[in-house]
């Protein structure tokens, strides 16, 4: 396979956790998200996260809301395995179908003040 786009992000978790209100929250996330973040002890930084990976996700398509992509296109799916995924939805679906991506991969992490992501997309 071969890398067709990376992308990575970092949010100050400080910041998004004073702009996170449920208007936010219905906006940028899904109800799967939203369950599992509500569920944590600090949800705030798990919102952050996944908030860095829909960015990264945008970025690894080299597209974004210009492009007619929404936040809801891109699902951060947390599998049983402990391990987070990318679901791409709508126009993010199409996008990575036009450039023929056959696989993605993520890894986050928050700690302290920021959180982070990256994503790989591969064809």
């Amino acid at each position: 396979m071969r890398i067709i786009g990376v992308g990575i992000d970092i949010v100050d978790i400080g910041i998004f956790k004073s702009r996170l209100d449920d208007g936010m929250v219905s906006e940028l996330f899904l109800p799967g998200e939203i369950e599992y973040c509500s569920s944590r002890a600090r949800p705030w930084e798990s919102y952050a996260a996944r908030f860095a990976a829909k960015e990264a996700s945008f970025k690894a398509l080299g597209a974004g809301m210009s492009h007619g992509l929404r936040w809801k296109d891109v699902e951060i799916v947390k599998e049983e395995s402990g391990a987070v995924s990318v679901q791409l939805n709508g126009q993010a679906l199409e996008q990575a179908k036009n450039k023929q991506v056959k696989q993605v991969r993520l890894s986050i992490s928050h700690s302290g003040e920021n959180a982070i992501a990256v994503v790989t997309m591969e064809g």
